[in-house]
């Protein structure tokens, strides 16, 4: 590869890499004789399953893979100057200043004790010959171009007073500071709803073209390949196994793990079929009737907003009721702090609402006590492995609602449930010894929907159940949810900022903007007759694979 012309060498080269990690008896290949390439301002999406090996592909340009993982072979080269052969101190200064990084959370790369400000500065002056004053006026222009209002004043915010989409804003800044030549995007929008992750793209993609970035994109969303990747690279088991332009892997895939990706693609166009819930579903079997909580800000808690003359008071929820019909599902879909998961939380009890009512079944929720209230309503949550005790093992997880509601007493009748809800998962029973860390993200999320239905609950909050997971098993968890809903007749309260998932799963929906519902309707009439300018917005803002491309490819031909 020396022998390139420098203005033919790519920004990244990859040859025959391969990243092991030794197991007791055995070698697993994380990554298995990968190459691709980059060029100054392409945007390569890698894309695949949990377990690709995507992530571990990025570590590897960066050498910042966790051992024992190793790079056992291979070539990396960044501007044709090789990078594995490079000693530790001269690879720490290429973090940052030739290589910026952007992961799926922004606050695990922020640290929560500095202001945004002192966190640019100090990341520019490391790179950069600046002096104080001048690297606080690159960090300024810096928010400015990420999208940031009122860039010089909030550089003195620390990460919490940032909105999501903001933090992560904040996150590319960092990345971008030294002027890189690659970017290594790792997840960048999957954490984000769906008007901010559309910002965030056109955010990258902008970057891209004034920068000329080379941009890795690593990411389990289709959709977001469509919108910002002039290339893909599909991944399966350490492999890429198949490559090309975005368009014509999506319209004309050639490997059949590429179509089975593509398939399992929920769209928020059209409804797929659902099993049958049956005609005996009743009317208002949940009621939520004038839902208010408002969240006082402490003296001092947060300074910025106080020196800036906000508002104390947060309304999280304001004046929200709705109900749900016994065997149906009711979404509710909004931006990030519309008041979703407050809602949720206060509807399993998990929150004391200052004012209004919920009642399952004729039942007011807060009139039960904690025992009565888990076996009226469980609720499945969006991280299955932060919702799992990591010391207990998946018996004992799924047994914990039946022994603490006293549903059942005798171990042998005990072990009869949970071999019986593994099952209704699809889990094999004889895993049920081992401990989560052993099982897939998507099996995971199947143990959590067997503990929620250990006390037999008749409804359950499913509060962004999949979007943990990559498409393909997003699919699966979709469908078990929709069979198990048809065979025990469960009420679903649905939150998701995922809008495809929303049109596969609910039967009504409602939009939340502030706290306030603004709309709430028919699932249908929602999607294809928005009356809302909100409504409308967050309709627009989701990425819809096939308008996507024809829009690239109409642009294309203009230019």
């Amino acid at each position: 590869m020396t022998n390139h012309r420098p203005e033919t060498v790519p920004v990244l080269s990859i040859e025959n890499l391969r990243v092991n990690f030794p197991g007791d008896n055995s070698i697993f290949r994380a990554v298995d004789d990968l190459s691709l390439i980059i060029t100054k301002g392409e945007v390569l999406g890698v894309i695949g399953e949990s377990g690709a090996g995507k992530s571990i592909t990025g570590s590897a340009v960066t050498r910042l893979i966790d051992p024992p993982g190793h790079i056992a072979s291979g070539d990396i080269r960044l501007n044709g100057e090789p990078l594995l052969d490079l000693p530790e101190a001269a690879l720490g200064q290429l973090r940052g200043r030739r290589i910026g990084t952007v992961f799926q959370d922004p606050l695990v790369s922020l640290n929560p004790l500095y202001t945004i400000g002192k966190q640019l500065v100090e990341t520019i002056r490391r790179h950069l010959p600046l002096s104080e004053t001048a690297a606080r006026q690159r960090a300024i222009e810096l928010l400015q171009e990420v999208g940031i209002p009122h860039a010089e004043r909030r550089l003195d915010a620390y990460p919490h007073q940032f909105s999501g989409g903001m933090r992560q804003r904040v996150v590319i800044a960092l990345a971008i500071a030294a002027d890189p030549d690659l970017l290594i995007a790792d997840e960048p929008t999957s954490a984000l709803d769906v008007s901010i992750q559309a910002q965030i793209i056109d955010l990258l993609r902008s970057l891209c073209e004034r920068r000329g970035l080379a941009v890795l994109l690593i990411t389990h969303d289709m959709g977001v390949v469509a919108e910002i990747a002039d290339r893909v690279a599909v991944m399966h088991k350490g492999k890429i196994v198949e490559t090309g332009p975005v368009s014509d892997v999506i319209r004309n895939p050639q490997h059949e793990y590429t179509r089975k990706l593509i398939a399992a693609i929920p769209s928020a166009r059209t409804r797929h079929e659902r099993p049958a819930i049956g005609a005996d579903a009743r009317p208002d079997f949940v009621k939520v009737e004038g839902l208010k909580c408002y969240f006082a800000l402490p003296g001092g808690a947060i300074p910025f907003f106080r020196k800036k003359g906000f508002e104390h008071t947060i309304r999280a929820v304001d004046d929200v009721s709705f109900t749900i019909g016994e065997g149906q599902t009711f979404a509710l879909v909004g931006e990030s702090g519309s008041g979703k998961s407050t809602i949720a939380r206060i509807v399993v009890g998990l929150l004391s609402g200052q004012s209004g009512r919920v009642t399952v079944g004729d039942t007011n929720i807060r009139e039960l006590t904690a025992k009565q209230r888990g076996s009226a309503v469980q609720m499945i949550f969006q991280d299955p492995y932060a919702s799992l005790n990591p010391r207990w093992r998946i018996a004992d997880v799924i047994a914990e609602p039946i022994r603490t509601l006293g549903l059942e007493t005798d171990p042998k009748e005990v072990e009869a449930r949970v071999i019986d809800l593994l099952h209704k998962v699809r889990i094999d029973p004889a895993a049920r010894t081992r401990y989560p860390h052993e099982f897939s993200g998507g099996q995971r999320q199947r143990i959590a929907i067997a503990r929620a239905l250990s006390s037999r609950p008749r409804f359950i909050v499913c509060d962004e159940p999949t979007s943990a997971l990559d498409v393909s098993v997003q699919a699966q968890v979709l469908g078990l949810m929709a069979n198990l809903q048809a065979e025990l007749g469960l009420t679903y309260l649905l939150i998701s900022h995922n809008l495809a998932v929303v049109r596969q799963m609910a039967d009504r929906v409602g939009v939340l903007k502030s706290g306030v519902l603004v709309e709430e309707g028919l699932v249908e009439d929602i999607f294809d007759a928005p009356k809302h300018t909100y409504t409308k917005e967050l309709l627009s803002a989701a990425p819809d694979i096939e308008l996507v491309l024809a829009s690239r490819e109409k642009k294309a031909a203009a230019e």
